[in-house]
Order: C-alpha cells, then structure tokens, then sequence
C-alpha cells in the first residue's frame, strides 16, 4: 500500500473521528439543555402552585377609609354628648349598606341620618314613624344593617328596616336610602333598657323580650291565626319570666331568628336559656355559668351567622363561642357549651356583632378597642383603636370589608377591611377542628353546603389519609403478585414464554385508569359485593390446589414431564386456578351461611361494627393494583434478569437448586431494582386520579376498614376544581392540596433513591 493511500485512510479516519465527536458534543449539549428545561419547568410549577396557596397564610389588611365627627353633621349638631347628668347617649345605632358609601345613624329621638361616608355629608333626614315624641331607650339589630328594632320610653319596641334603591347615570351609582316602618309591639309600660326582637321572614309571626328599667324580664309573641276563608286577626302572647332571673340583673339579650331560644346574660356571670318554641309557655331550660366567676357579668351576646352558635363577651374582656354539642348525661341528649375561647379583648366587652357573609365578627370593649375574630379557627385576625374610648355603636358591613364604629366622642369610624381568607390557618388546615353541629373536635373536608349559613370546612388531613391509604392497599394486591411474577418469569419460565407474556404484561400499563376506574366502579363493585366471602375464601383455597397440584407433579412419571419444556409445565397451573375461583363460587353462599349467619353485611355491622359500602378500598385496591402491577413487574423483572450470570452458574455449582438460588442470590442482587420499582409504583399510586374518583364513595373519612371508601388529594382537585371560584378559599386550598401532592412524591422518590444506593452499594460487591 502506498504512502498516499495510507495517508488518505488516515484522514478518513480522522474526519470519521472528528465527526463523532461533534455529533456526541451537540447530542450532550441537547440532552444537558432539555434536562435543565425540564428541571426548570417543574421548579416553575411547583413555584406557581406555591404564589397560589401564598395569600391564604397573608394576615387582614385595613384601612382607615374616613373619621368624623357626627355634631360636624348640621342635622346632628344639636344633640348633647356630655352624659354626665345622666342622659343617655343619643347615637343608639348605626350601619351601612353593601357599597359602604352611605352610613346611618339612628338617634335617641327617633331620627335617622344618612351620610356620606367619605366626608360625613348628610345625605337623607327621616323620623321614624309611630313614635309620637316618645324616647328611645335601647337598640337591637336583628338582621345586621337591615333590620333594627327600638325600645321606647312606654315600653314599646319599633322594628324598622333600612332600604336602599340602586341606580345607575352612565357608570356612576346613585343610592336614594329609605325607612320601611316595621309594627309597634308593646312589651311593658316601663322603659325598655335592654331589648331582643326577630320577626319571621313573611313578617306575620314575631317574638321579643324586653328588660325594663323596673327589672323586669317580659317575653311577647304574636302569631297570625289564619280562618279557612282567608285573613283573621293577630294573636298576641305576653309571659313575665322574671322569676327565672334570681335576683339577677340583665345585662345582655339575643334571641335567635328561628325563634326558638331566648338567651340573656346577667350581671352574676350567667347566661339564661329559654325554649320559646312554644309561644304560649316559655320554658327556662338551663342557667349556665359562662363566667370566670360571679362577679363577672356578661355583657354581650350576639349570633353568628346561622343563629346556632353564640357568641359571648363579659366584663372581664373574654370572648367565647357557646353552642350546643350531644352529651348522653344530659336529659335532652344535648348540652350547651363552651366551644372555643377567642384571645381576650383589654377591658369589658361592651358590643359584638357577626359577619353575614362568614364565621368572622367583630367585638369591641369600653376602652376603644376592636378587634376582628374567626370563631372556627379561634384567631383574631386585627385590631383597631378609637381615639375616644368606649365604643358605644358597631356595625359589620354586609359583604364583611368594613367596620363602622362610633365611639363616646361621637366619632364615626370607618375602615376598609381585606380579609378573603379569614377561616384557614394551620389548625383549620391540618388540625381538629370542634365544627357547630359536631359532638367533638375532628378532621374534617366539606366545602359546600345546601345554606348560605354553611360553614366551609377545608381540613386536608382525611385527604391525605385517603391518599396513603388507596395507595397502601394498591401495594398490597400489586407487589405480591409483580414481584413474585418477576421471579417466576426470569428465573423458572422457559425463554420462549419469557419473551411473549413479558410484553403482554406491559401492554397492561397502557389502558387508560378512566376504563379501569369505570369497569372498577360500575362492573366490578357490584359483582364483589354479591361474592365476598368467596374473596375472603379464594386465597386458601387456590393455596390448597396449587400444593395439591405440587404433590401430584413431583409423583408424575418422567416420561410424561419430559414431554414439557423446562419452564413451561407452570401453565398446568391455569387450570387449576380455574378450577379453584369455580370452587370458591360454589362456597360462596355456604361460607357465607356458616361463618356469617346468611348476610355477611348485618355480621359485619353487628360483630365487627363495619358498615359496608359497595364502593370501596377493597374495589380500589383491586383496580389500582391492577394499574400499577406492570410497572413494578417490568422493572423488577429486568433487574432480576440483569442480575449477572456467574452469581446464579456459582450458587448452582456448590449444589444450590433454582429456588434456593433464586431467593438467597438473585434476589438481593436485584433487590435495588426492585425496590425503586416498589416506589415508582407506590410515586403512580399516590398520583392516580381516575382510579380513585371512580372506584370509590369519594367519602372524605379516616378509617383504615376495607369495606369504607376515601376521598384522595387528587380525586378531590379533580372534583372541587371546576366548582370551585377563582381566587377564593376553596380554590387556593386545593392548589395548597396540588404542592401537598407533590411533597408526597418528592419524599417517597428522595427516600426511594437513598435506599436504593444503599442497597446498590451493599448488594454491588457481589
């Protein structure tokens, strides 16, 4: 070969050389750059995911929108704030409507002012009807900023209620406010110093209860009675139910808008409760200590929305929330209670006042200060100061963003409020929480209710319990069957068979979980639960068979097991597997007639005290194992395989069977392999969807019974996500349930990952 050719092959080489590496530069520059990407994009939605859930842990923001002064008012200037002769002060009540552009202040004359918020202008004068020069002694707001009733001098109680009509010129609002006069209900003949008053929502029936400056505690009803030709005449119930005071004074009343108990609150720290059920006789049910002690007198009351909780301020600055929770000891089955202890306000509570939009309110004490609680979640959420003491009037706006608050002085306060997530924190979030309507504190995810008084309830915990717990029982059907498979096929099976049920066992990773979550939910269920104590029944029996058929293998002649491949006499199993599930299904209805007395369901019930449920953990566990079975069978199956040859041509050699050598060599070299498998196959469980929002009740309950269903973090985004609105609680909870998902993941991966090296490590030397 001549120097030219040979140079000439050499620059071939040379160029095929540079060629490679160019190409193996721009492939790993390629790889490097979608690695990152792919990095990147999933720190990007873990970090959208996080934004999203950031305003639910953001505290209240307020602002002082506007102060003034009512005498700056012309229409208010006349009256007098010095109370130091005696005379009461004249602002009994005040509020404002949905826009918060337009307050009221109702005087002690019977005169009610609109005005503007923004600069205290009055925008509208109106007397209040029925009075005829007659005082107003007390207030009572029985629809906050809707409904107000007054107690006068005589004894009597006006019900008044606030409309405001909404127009609009171009884009701007015009809002005309108006008075509706409610009826005049005579109580007494004395002056009503405290009063309490709810009417039905067609106005035909009422109740009140009014204290009167001669200490006494008188209760008035008044029902339509109705004649079959139409109209009639309204009956009226009067009841003195001093006697139950004890000598007590009343310090506080609030009656419920169902009209069914009358609670008042004295000056010996207790609070009186009445059945008015019955119109024609009151009943005293209890007298309850709410107080530190005697000496301590409550000093206010008031509802939260739902009228079924109630909240409690005394002269000790304590704040509390009191409904009835089921007690066995008691002869009602029922007892009212002290639920949840807010943190204390500074001085004695002089005025609370509930949301109508959520379980917020507001309270207040005679030193000027406010302060905005959650019941539920027992926080305050902010603080607000009056400069001139005592607040004597307090008012909620209606979509919850304001305070309207008139202090000694005769100021007006109005503040701006930005609370839209007031009931999570981390308890509500996570914790126990004691929900109105419960007998104890419990985990507990609802987030809608048939009533605008329902009270959201957002725990994650039972979801992440159902998440463990349907991945948990996947595991248990699939791990066996995956791992103990992968061992048969690597080790004992003929090569041949090897290469064709390989494939076809992960041709079942590619059915989708929606048909899988269907034929679970709709055909499977119900067949399971005509057949479960064949279920329970099918593991000892087809263990029976399979070592019957053991038996009878090795006492066969060698002239008929040499007619089979090695590795291929395992399929005389199929048909006694066969032949097992027809036995079981014979045993069905005897088993269940021996072991169950004829109905398996009412043995569980009484016996065990499970309730069965057709869908199921049991029904989920089947079909999620079934989803997650080729995935750890593919991977545990090639780290067997992978398991280099000399360890099992050794183990062999020094006169080890297949078996021995299967369980004592094979698999601890694998077991790395297999147990990354077990994780990505627990990583699939945790992340299913369709599986779990079919297969089961969507029952959000923490009970580990397979015969119950569970509510999963992902089932559940996938349920509440399309009802859910953007940007409110309920939203931002289940994007806090995604980055919850996603910690699940990154932990049981992290975990898998260190594990596994370490088994490499171990297991490598080998």
């Amino acid at each position: 070969m001549t120097p030219q050719v040979k140079l000439k092959e050499f620059r071939q080489v040379s160029s095929g050389v540079k060629r490679r590496k160019l190409v193996d530069r721009i492939a790993t520059v390629i790889v490097t750059i979608g690695g990152v990407a792919i990095i990147l994009c999933i720190i990007a939605i873990l970090v959208f995911i996080g934004l999203e859930t950031v305003p639910l842990w953001q505290g209240v923001k307020s602002e002082l929108a506007s102060s003034f002064f009512l005498k700056e008012s012309p229409d208010l200037a006349s009256y007098s704030l010095d109370t130091s002769d005696g005379v009461e002060f004249p602002f009994l009540a005040a509020g404002t409507e949905e826009y918060k552009q337009i307050g009221f202040i109702v005087t002690n004359d019977g005169t009610a002012v609109f005005l503007s918020l923004k600069d205290g202008s009055t925008v509208k004068k109106v007397q209040l009807p029925g009075l005829e020069g007659k005082k107003l002694t007390s207030a009572f707001v029985t629809q906050n900023n809707v409904i107000y009733s007054f107690g006068t001098e005589d004894g009597n109680i006006l019900s008044v209620r606030t409309n405001y009509k909404i127009t609009f010129e171009g884009d701007k609002r015009i809002i005309t406010p108006d008075i509706a006069e409610g009826e005049l209900l005579n109580v007494g003949s004395s002056p009503l110093v405290k009063i309490a008053y709810e009417q039905d929502d067609d106005g035909e029936g009422s109740a009140a209860a009014g204290y009167t400056s001669d200490g006494e505690l008188l209760f008035v009803a008044t029902e339509q009675q109705k004649s079959l030709l139409g109209g009639g005449e309204k009956k009226v119930l009067t009841h003195n139910i001093t006697a139950g005071l004890d000598d007590a004074k009343v310090t506080a009343m609030e009656l419920d808008h169902f009209m069914r108990n009358l609670f008042v609150g004295t000056d010996s720290g207790k609070i009186l409760h009445w059945d008015i059920s019955d119109k024609e006789s009151p009943e005293l049910l209890e007298a309850i200590d709410a107080s530190v002690n005697s000496h301590t007198a409550i000093t206010a009351l008031g509802f939260l929305i739902g009228d079924n909780s109630l909240l409690v301020g005394d002269a000790a600055g304590n704040v509390s929330v009191w409904f009835e929770a089921q007690d066995m000891t008691s002869p009602r089955g029922k007892v009212f209670q002290k639920i949840h202890t807010l943190p204390p306000l500074e001085l004695p509570v002089t005025n609370i006042t509930s949301s109508e939009r959520d379980r917020g309110f507001i309270a207040s004490d005679n030193g000027g200060n406010i302060s905005l609680y959650h019941a539920s979640s027992e926080q305050k959420l902010a603080d607000f100061k009056t400069d001139g003491g005592s607040v004597s009037t307090l008012a909620f706006a209606p979509k919850a963003n304001g305070i309207i608050a008139v202090d000694r002085n005769g100021k007006l306060y109005d503040w701006d409020i930005d609370n839209p997530h007031p009931e999570t924190n981390f308890k509500t979030l996570f914790g126990k929480v004691w929900y109105e309507g419960y007998s104890k504190p419990e985990y507990v995810w609802q987030s809608t209710g048939g009533t605008d008084d329902f009270e959201p309830k957002f725990s994650l915990t039972p979801l992440a319990y159902g998440t463990l717990k349907g991945a948990i029982y996947a595991l248990l059907f699939a791990i066996p069957l995956s791992i103990f498979g992968a061992i048969c096929v690597s080790q004992f099976m003929h090569p041949a068979l090897r290469n064709t049920i390989k494939p076809v066992i992960e041709i079942m990773a590619a059915l989708p979980s929606v048909v899988l979550g269907f034929f679970a939910g709709l055909w499977l269920a119900p067949i399971i639960e005509k057949i479960i104590p064949a279920v329970f029944t099918l593991p000892i029996v087809l263990t029976l068979f399979t070592l019957a058929m053991v038996f009878i293998w090795q006492y066969t002649p060698r002239s008929i097991k040499g007619k089979f491949k090695e590795g291929s006499e395992l399929f005389l199993l199929v048909p006694v597997i066969l032949l097992a599930v027809v036995v079981t299904l014979w045993l069905n209805a005897p088993v269940e007639k021996f072991i169950f007395g004829g109905d398996y369901k009412s043995w569980f019930y009484n016996v065990l005290g499970l309730q069965y449920d057709q869908r199921n953990s049991l029904i989920v566990g089947f079909a999620m194992g079934f989803a997650v079975i080729p995935i750890i069978f593919t991977i545990s199956e090639d780290a067997l395989t992978s398991v280099p040859k000399h360890l099992a041509a050794g183990s062999l050699a020094l006169g080890a069977n297949k078996w021995q050598t299967a369980i004592r060599v094979i698999l601890p070299t694998a077991s790395p392999g297999i147990f990354s498998a077990v994780m990505i196959g627990l990583g699939r469980a945790i992340g299913e969807t369709m599986i779990v929002l079919m297969a089961t009740g969507n029952t959000p309950i923490m009970d580990w019974s397979f015969f119950n269903g569970f509510r999963a973090l992902s089932a559940n985004i996938a349920v509440e996500i399309p009802e859910a609105p953007h940007g409110g609680t309920l939203y931002r909870v289940l994007f806090l349930a995604a980055l919850l998902l996603f910690f699940f993941t990154f932990i049981v991966n992290t975990a898998a990952e260190i594990v596994r090296q370490r088994l490499r490590k171990k297991f490598g030397q080998l």
